[in-house]
């Protein structure tokens, strides 16, 4: 198959980092919080979301994974082409 050609320039990043072991947790957890405000819109607890170019994309996914602890944290994230592409229901 061949490769995409789309540019996925809108994402949509959800994380559950482990902060049971406390300082320590809670520092992961504040980290990833800054690292991904610095790139996108907080949009609710663990949840961001907004316009990224695929370069800072790149930069985002590196700088996460300087933190968090791959055995314990979940980051996850969605690309859509941009903000058009998908349909939104808040209740």
């Amino acid at each position: 198959m061949k490769k995409s050609t789309y540019n996925y320039n809108y994402v949509f990043l959800f994380y559950d980092i482990a902060d049971e072991f406390g300082d320590v947790g809670k520092y992961r957890v504040a980290k990833v919080f800054k690292i991904c405000k610095e790139y996108l819109k907080h949009h609710q607890n663990s949840v961001f979301r907004g316009n990224i170019t695929p370069a800072n994309q790149i930069s985002l996914q590196n700088k996460l994974k300087k933190v968090i602890d791959k055995e314990l944290d979940f980051v996850t994230i969605i690309k859509v082409q941009n903000s058009g592409s998908f349909a939104e229901v808040v209740i």
